[in-house]
């Protein structure tokens, strides 16, 4: 089979102009960047139409599992069904794209277009956001050196969109006082910017305006909370991010409409593209497909918890990917094995299903199963997965995207159509008003199977002081391994009687939660031993290797 950018260089693209007026956008509504994609702003008169579909996963695993390509091959799908789909999906980092995973934008027959563009500079929403992120810092950095805000603590530090491990802890303002003031920092990935989850949780530029400034930045020498509003950046900030707060149109392979906007990792933020592409989609299509970062213990749980809340979203249903070779890492086969044919370690992996599909039921809506199909499946191990499915009551398809595009994904199709006209509302995981602790033991409890959380004595100092701000009653996001229910990313299957451990509370008031660190997180990646960074180059006027 060809790679994927093969597959991507050699299909036809819809001129932008065409397929935006083919969706009923006016002219007043995109602005066209090249040839092959655009910037959308919406008149604020339309109404929202379309059924909001989620896809999510079983636990990760290195070999990833297939939520974007199931994602497309879903929209594609819909549309062989004589069904109007869009999809909002999120935007592809540099640091993966040319670290360990690769791209992030489908495989093989299902697919968005441009995928070079979109994989690397795209309209260029990344690198605003490090701008605006780094311009912060540098005024927050000069506010102190010219002697007009004196700060105990600083929470502010630089990001950059590309993995470096020798950035994680840096000190700024070496070689004296003309060079500012010596401060032991750091940089995060652009994707762990707080002005990420900002842009994507946003509403519209007044919303967007207010998040910016509750930003807190550091505490005053009496432990109040210094913000962006209070430094008088705001302004600059949102002029940086006025463009790329607008919704990147592109397309499927099969001409679907695609909104591409926003990337919070999942393990790290709270993974979902932004509010503004969802509302988009909803607002074109009859379904909107969008997914969310990781399996449903981390993406599934945040989007519903945090960005639904915050947005008003209701998602008519939930579909959970997972594949053999998913269940046999979580069976215990060793990765390089897990392409070969193994009916028993299915039937020891699919605890983690099970796990995945008790946690979403408890959200309230129709779930189907999609079976990330792999040509080395044998029929008796997609049995075993239909079965349980059946047993636990809920739908199952094989989807065949990566392979046969939205042909390979009809079944899938119409199995979501079908439960999402059962409309079922969502049930959230906790009470807004609830304390951090208590919303922290019931994601543990309820979404991740274990006992609760235990906080280190670092977490209580942060918790004391969140809640001495003012903040105590903020959503949760929890940063942990994707690859187990626990801390553990060796702990694989479905663990139970297991205490999550909290080392760190992370304010981010901007965006309206707290992050809870657990497990050897970092919010700056390292490169791999060997990147994916060393396959790609330019040859013959072509991108190759990107993947």
């Amino acid at each position: 089979m060809k790679t994927d950018i093969e597959i991507a260089q050699e299909t036809k693209l819809i001129p932008i102009n065409e397929l935006a007026h083919s969706a009923g956008l006016a002219d007043s509504e995109f602005e066209p960047y090249g040839r092959d994609k655009a910037k959308v702003t919406l008149d604020p008169s339309r109404q929202e139409k379309g059924r909001l579909i989620l896809v999510t996963a079983t636990s990760g695993m290195p070999a990833g599992s297939g939520k974007t390509t199931t994602s497309i091959a879903l929209a594609q799908g819909l549309k062989r069904l004589g069904k109007n789909a869009a999809l909002a999906l999120r935007e592809p980092s540099l640091g993966p794209v040319f670290g360990m995973k690769g791209g992030a934008a489908g495989g093989g027959y299902s697919q968005v277009l441009p995928m070079e563009a979109i994989n690397l500079h795209f309209t260029g929403d990344l690198h605003a956001i490090t701008a605006a992120n780094n311009l912060l810092a540098a005024l927050l950095d000069n506010a102190r050196h010219q002697g007009q805000v004196q700060l105990r603590e600083i929470y502010w530090r630089r990001v950059l969109d590309v993995n470096d491990r020798m950035l994680r802890n840096i000190i700024t303002g070496l070689g004296g006082p003309a060079n500012g003031i010596p401060t032991e920092a750091g940089f995060d990935i652009t994707a762990a910017s707080e002005l990420m989850a900002v842009l994507c949780l946003a509403n519209d530029l007044e919303d967007l305006r207010s998040r910016i400034d509750r930003i807190v930045l550091g505490l005053r020498p009496d432990g109040t909370a210094y913000t962006c509003g209070e430094l008088g950046a705001t302004g600059s900030l949102l002029a940086l991010l006025f463009e790329a707060f607008k919704p990147n149109l592109v397309q499927s392979i099969e001409g679907n409409l695609a909104f591409v906007h926003g990337g919070p990792f999942a393990n790290i933020a709270h993974g979902c593209n932004s509010v503004a592409a969802t509302r988009a989609a909803m607002k074109l299509a009859d379904y909107a497909i969008t997914e969310a970062g990781f399996g449903s213990d981390l993406g599934a749980e945040k989007f519903f918890n945090i960005k639904c809340r915050a947005a008003g979203f209701a998602p008519a249903a939930v579909v959970i990917v997972t594949s053999t070779k998913a269940l046999k890492w979580h069976g215990g086969v060793p990765l390089p094995e897990i392409g070969e044919p193994n009916l028993e370690a299915v039937k020891r992996g699919i605890v983690n299903l099970d796990a995945h599909i008790a946690n979403l039921k408890q959200f309230g809506p129709n779930i189907v199963v999609a079976l990330n199909h792999f040509h080395t499946d044998t029929e008796a191990e997609i049995e075993v997965i239909r079965a349980r499915c059946a047993e636990l009551g809920v739908r199952f398809a094989v989807s065949d995207g990566f392979a046969k595009g939205g042909e390979g994904a009809e079944a899938l199709a119409r199995e979501v159509v079908a439960a999402a006209e059962d409309f079922h509302p969502l049930v959230h995981t906790y009470e807004a008003d609830a304390p951090i602790v208590d919303k922290l033991n019931a994601i543990v409890t309820k979404a991740y199977g274990g006992d609760g959380v235990k906080l280190a004595p670092a977490a209580l100092k942060d918790l004391k002081r969140i809640e001495e701000l003012g903040f105590g009653k903020l959503p949760v996001c929890v940063a942990k391994t994707p690859f187990s229910l626990t801390d553990d990313p060796k702990a694989l299957g479905a663990p139970k009687g297991f205490t999550l451990p909290i080392e760190r509370l992370i304010l981010n008031a901007g965006s309206g939660f707290v992050v809870a660190m657990s497990g050897s997180i970092m919010r700056m990646p390292g490169l791999p031993k060997k990147p994916a960074a060393m396959s790609i180059d330019v040859q013959n006027g072509r991108i190759t290797g990107l993947a």
